[in-house]
Parts: C-alpha cells; sequence; structure tokens
C-alpha cells in the first residue's frame, strides 16, 4: 500500500535496558533522583515528561504520532491548564501520522509550545507552526523546510488506482496550504508557490514567513512564555 508522505527517511530505535531510544544509535543513560519516597531511577524521555515536554526526535510515522499523542492525552487530564512544551527534531514523515498529531494538538485545552531544535521538515513544520500562537519558538541554527506532499511509489497500479491516489495527493496538498497559510501570515496563493520545491528557512527566515514567533537565543527567555 503506498503511504501519503511529507518527507523524511526512515529511523529505527532500539530497546536499551527496557527504554525506547527514538532513532538512536547510542545508549541512552539512566539516572537516580532523589525523591520524598527515596531514589527513583529515570530515563531522559520519562524526565522530560514529568515536566510536560514531549520529544519528537523521529521520523513523524504511526508509531510515533500514538506517543506523541498518548503523552498530550495524559498532560492535559493531569492539568489541563498548564502549558505542554513540545520540542521538535525531526526529518518530517507521513501525512496521515501528522494530521492526526495535528488534530490532539487543537483539540486539547492546554496551551503547546513548540521549540525547533536541529530541523523541523516537512510533517514536523506543520506541527511547528500548529502551536499555541506567540509560544512557537526556534533556536538559532535551526532549520524549517516545507514542500508538497507526494505518494511513495507513485505512478504503480491500476490507472483508476493512480486516478485515486492523485485525487488524494491534491486533497492533501490543499489541507497543507490552508493549514500553513492559516498558521502563518501568509495567503495560500503565497504558500501554493512556494511549497511547489523543497522550500528551506532559517530560524529568522521562518520568523518572518509567520510559521515561528520567536528566535530563542538562551533559556533565559523561554520561562516568561510558560504559566
Amino acid at each position: 500500500m503506498n503511504i501519503p508522505m511529507l518527507g523524511g527517511a526512515p529511523t529505527g530505535g532500539q530497546a536499551l535496558g527496557g527504554v525506547q531510544a527514538p532513532g538512536s544509535r547510542y545508549i541512552l543513560p539512566s539516572f537516580e533522583e532523589r525523591t520524598a519516597y527515596g531514589y527513583k531511577r529515570q530515563d531522559p524521555y520519562a524526565k522530560l515528561f514529568e515536566d510536560r515536554i514531549i520529544f519528537l526526535g523521529v521520523q513523524v510515522d504511526d508509531a510515533s504520532a500514538d506517543d506523541i499523542m498518548a503523552q498530550l492525552l495524559v498532560l492535559e487530564s493531569q492539568d489541563p491548564d498548564r502549558d505542554i512544551v513540545m520540542y521538535i527534531n525531526s526529518p518530517g514523515g507521513s501525512f496521515t501520522a501528522m494530521t492526526a498529531i495535528y488534530d490532539t494538538m487543537q483539540y486539547i485545552r492546554p496551551h503547546i509550545q513548540t521549540v525547533v531544535l536541529g530541523q523541523a521538515a516537512s510533517a514536523a513544520a506543520v506541527l511547528t507552526a500548529a502551536g499555541t500562537p506567540g509560544k512557537r519558538l526556534a533556536l538559532p541554527n535551526a532549520r524549517i523546510l516545507i514542500h508538497q506532499p507526494a505518494v511513495g511509489e507513485a505512478g504503480q497500479g491500476q490507472a483508476s488506482d493512480i486516478e485515486i491516489q492523485a485525487r488524494e495527493i491534491l486533497r492533501m496538498r490543499t489541507w497543507l496550504e490552508e493549514t500553513l497559510s492559516r498558521h502563518s501570515n501568509r495567503s495560500q496563493e503565497q504558500v501554493n508557490k512556494d511549497i511547489d520545491r523543497d522550500k528551506i528557512l532559517s530560524a529568522d527566515e521562518a520568523l518572518e514567513y509567520g510559521l515561528i514567533d520567536q528566535v530563542l537565543t538562551s533559556r533565559k527567555t523561554l520561562p516568561a512564555l510558560v504559566k
């Protein structure tokens, strides 16, 4: 089956001591933290989650989307009035997985801060822009890439199947144009032209485009945005 994609290459993960290390070839360390109930062993991702931080550091696919959505829903149930922070360093991925995360971000009550570290390409760029207005951030050397959707192995199958794929990819493109326009300060017509080819933006260019609201040079500028 052809999978609608918004770019990105597959990345794997390996279980290390019962801990999933997303897309990592390195050992994910664990550590002990002293609490009121004694010492507790944690890994970095669990510690981030405890602080209401979600880290998207892999390709956007069904597995990572399920993980992100579950974390969003749990954090909402814990405190619907506190911000959630989503750090992003992703090459993009599946269109349907991205829209599942996108809809969940819009559905839940907490504000969502998005912070780009490294890159937010394709599907990940949409998720970056989908953060709460005024709380979409990027580090100085981050890059954001937007482009039109594609269907893997396009052109294969019967003529009727190819026609169905063509209609679907046009629907996806229209959704992408409308969504990027809504979350930026660009018209849909401008977005239509911009995504014909890969459009790579620096952090400052993404700020000017309207996909983010601030370029962070230091954590000192972040706390004012957190409830």
